[in-house]
């Protein structure tokens, strides 16, 4: 902040969306998008914009669209019911946004872009089927410009601004009607996908479950995602966040349990012109990587390709494999240390650096030789529940029980005397990409001192 006026600015919606204090950068944008044209039927369809009402329930069957230029928003407490059944792209709606799509949920009142009986598929004794959970109900959210016309020949695309909202069980398969850049036909598609450059996706305190393939994909973009919690995605393979060429900017203290492959993947693939550039700090990533199929791969944090970025302060605990830098990332541009790697079996332990990685270890992290060690001692969650000797992986998700791979009643904040308390790096600072859009802008929540998505001060993730 570089003004007085500024400073106020930032407190005041820090009121509006959470409490402003020391541990957070509050970047609050004019509001550009007004609250209007409420939507009173209770279906969607075809082309939409204006509002869903506050604490109302609306249902769509078929894709819709909003157009560039248009707007479509949530307001707290909103459920948006996905009626589908995933066995053709013609029974999986989606959303397609050309335009800007707001989410303004809150902590007492978060709104759900989800499927019928939903709750359901949450439950323990369900999750431990899986019979469900990977069906891919509907299409998701797909965000690019529309195709340039003579009409429109510079078609601009619009923002993704996601805030205290459940996104759930996407993934029903591609048709004719997607784009042929972002899905081959029959593909399974992404909870989100995102590829507007010029524009910004943020996604804060949300919650991510049961994608069919990876949860997020980003193909360019100013990105800022804050505080969230990803479960159970990826049935064979995908990760939970997966980058591309033109992504920019950071992610923090997010809560990741039970992905596929990486929780998070960097990679500067494709031709945006942007170099990938992202901070990954204080995010807890645990049981990832197991149910790839692909020898090698996924585990916790990938560098790729070109990509490069910050990585300081991830608690990595029983993941496949740990931090991975490969040789065709931007090596010289990647700066990491103050990782945490806990491992219950000597498999786990044995490639805390990926075994086709030319990552080494850093000055400021915590790891062992030795099974068992440097237990993090999470409040209420036993790492050694699972045997991860008898099934190293890959494996089905069939053969996870239900605590390797959802949160259920668990509790990953640290104890007391932790040696993740006060082992962070904090002498840095987040990209801040995300320029001034929409109705507000994004709540950074600084580097912490305690590694992890938790902070012992009550900081960081808020689930």
């Amino acid at each position: 902040m570089k003004s007085l006026k500024a400073i106020y600015a930032a407190c005041f919606g820090a009121l509006v969306l959470s409490a402003c204090h020391k541990g957070e950068l509050a970047i609050i944008s004019q509001p550009v998008i007004q609250v209007s044209n409420g939507i009173t039927s209770d279906t969607l369809s075809g082309a939409v914009k204006g509002t869903m009402l506050a604490g109302k329930t609306y249902y769509f069957k078929s894709d819709i669209t909003v157009n560039d230029g248009d707007t479509l928003q949530m307001q707290a407490g909103v459920r948006l019911i996905a009626i589908g059944d995933g066995k053709t792209y013609q029974t999986a709606p989606e959303i397609i946004m050309h335009g800007t799509f707001i989410s303004l949920g809150t902590k007492a009142n978060p709104n759900y872009i989800t499927v019928q009986n939903a709750d359901t598929y949450h439950s323990e004794a369900a999750s431990q089927n899986y019979t469900d959970i990977f069906k891919g109900y509907w299409g998701g959210i797909v965000c690019s410009p529309e195709a340039a016309t003579v009409a429109k020949p510079s078609p601009l695309g619009g923002d993704l601004i996601l805030k205290w909202t459940h996104l759930e069980f996407a993934g029903g398969p591609s048709g004719p009607n997607n784009d042929p850049a972002i899905y081959a036909q029959g593909d399974p598609r992404y909870v989100v996908y995102f590829g507007n450059i010029k524009k910004n996706f943020i996604l804060e305190d949300s919650w991510l479950f049961g994608a069919k393939d990876d949860a997020i994909r980003v193909s360019g973009g100013r990105i800022s995602i804050m505080r969230n919690t990803f479960e159970l995605c990826g049935q064979s393979g995908g990760e939970f966040f997966n980058m591309k060429s033109g992504t920019v900017g950071d992610l923090a203290y997010n809560f990741m349990i039970g992905a596929a492959t990486n929780a998070l993947k960097a990679s500067d693939a494709g031709s945006s012109g942007t170099q990938t550039n992202v901070n990954m700090y204080n995010n807890t990533m645990v049981n990832c990587g197991f149910r790839q199929t692909k020898s090698g791969r996924g585990g916790s944090i990938d560098f790729e390709k070109g990509a490069r970025g910050l990585c300081y302060n991830n608690l990595i605990a029983n993941c496949r494999f740990g931090l991975r830098l490969t040789s065709d990332a931007d090596l010289v541009n990647i700066k990491y240390n103050n990782q945490y790697y806990y491992g219950s079996t000597q498999k786990i332990v044995d490639v805390f650096l990926a075994a086709d990685g030319v990552g080494t270890f850093q000055s400021a992290d915590i790891h062992s030789t030795t099974p068992k060690e440097n237990d993090p001692t999470f409040y209420g969650y036993d790492l050694t529940a699972y045997d991860y000797t008898a099934n190293p992986g890959p494996m089905t998700v069939s053969v996870q029980t239900a605590n390797a791979v959802i949160i259920g009643t668990s509790n990953f904040r640290v104890k007391a005397g932790s040696k993740a308390l006060g082992a962070g790096k904090v002498d840095f600072a987040p990209l801040n990409a995300v320029t001034v859009t929409g109705d507000y802008g994004t709540t950074i929540t600084l580097p912490g001192k305690d590694i992890g998505a938790y902070q012992n001060d009550g900081t960081g993730n808020q689930h």
